[in-house]
């Protein structure tokens, strides 16, 4: 076995369970705005290692990899943002134990 094809298969491990966190985010959480965070953290690592891993595994998919990372590096944060904010506007409550709302008062009328 040759070296990347075991950091290949460690990193697309740790993709998986970072995936595996996500999921377990997406239960536990009380409310929409903590899904949001958990699923797009989780998943947004779990992308990297995953994809990472595929590109070291196979070198000729290495670059491809990389700009697959920075797309969803870039994409992801704006997606769950954009999303909280259309909760919060749609009327969304979070839950009770949620203690600071920095958006209260910043809503459009």
């Amino acid at each position: 076995m040759m070296w990347n094809e075991v950091l290949g298969g460690i990193l697309m491990i740790i993709g998986g369970f970072f995936y595996f966190l996500g999921g377990l985010g997406m239960i536990r959480m009380p409310d929409v705005y903590n899904r949001l965070q958990a699923g797009t953290k989780a998943t947004t690592l779990g992308t990297f290692s995953t994809v990472l891993g595929v590109g070291i595994y196979y070198p000729p998919f290495l670059i491809k990899s990389l700009i697959i990372i920075a797309f969803v590096a870039l994409t992801n944060p704006v997606g769950s943002s954009t999303l909280a904010r259309a909760s919060y506007l749609a009327g969304v409550k979070p839950a009770p134990i949620t203690k600071v709302d920095e958006f209260k008062g910043g809503e459009e009328k």
